[in-house]
């Protein structure tokens, strides 16, 4: 089993962060990973994507160029990359910030309109996380506990406040229909 994940967006929207949950969980369960981040000079709001490949089996690359599953949080990403996602894979994008649909008929595509869910429910700047819990449900790549206990174990004591936003943001994206 391998599966590359490429998460891209702006920068400060979380992509790094959810990439490295991604990393270490699969770390932590003893398959082969890499990750690599990709961003621009600009400390916020400029391009920013992760290339996360999960393997059973050694990894000889670590940038995904054609992902079995894309993570679009904005347009440009999903204009950039949707048409790079591999035949029978995922496409997960953020409908509040993407108003428009594949017309591919060769993926799955999964919208959840992750910003809009995050500020309505007082989890603004946790996106990324909702988007994580879509993965979890859509792709079941791990289970979903084990991979909530992973995260809020993986939160430093000094932002602790943050454990039950996190699993608040996962669970919204996990349970979203």
């Amino acid at each position: 089993m391998t599966t590359k994940i490429l998460l891209s967006g702006f920068g400060g929207q979380g992509i790094l962060f959810a990439g490295k949950q991604l990393a270490g969980f699969a770390m932590h369960s003893d398959y082969q990973v890499t990750w690599l981040p990709s961003y621009g000079p600009e400390m916020r709001g400029g391009a920013a994507n992760c290339s996360v490949i999960i393997s059973d089996r050694e990894i000889g690359a670590p940038q995904v160029s054609f992902p079995d599953v894309l993570i679009a949080l904005n347009l440009p990403s999903f204009d950039k990359f949707e048409p790079k996602v591999t035949p029978g894979g995922l496409l997960i994008a953020d409908s509040t910030l993407i108003p428009k649909a594949t017309e591919r008929t060769d993926i799955r595509a999964a919208y959840i309109p992750a910003t809009g869910l995050a500020s309505e429910n007082g989890l603004d700047g946790l996106a990324n996380v909702i988007m994580l819990g879509k993965l979890l449900k859509e792709r079941a790549i791990f289970d979903f506990d084990k991979f909530c206990n992973y995260m809020a174990n993986s939160i430093p004591a000094s932002r602790a406040s943050l454990i039950e936003k996190n699993q608040k943001a996962l669970s919204i994206g996990y349970n979203y229909k």
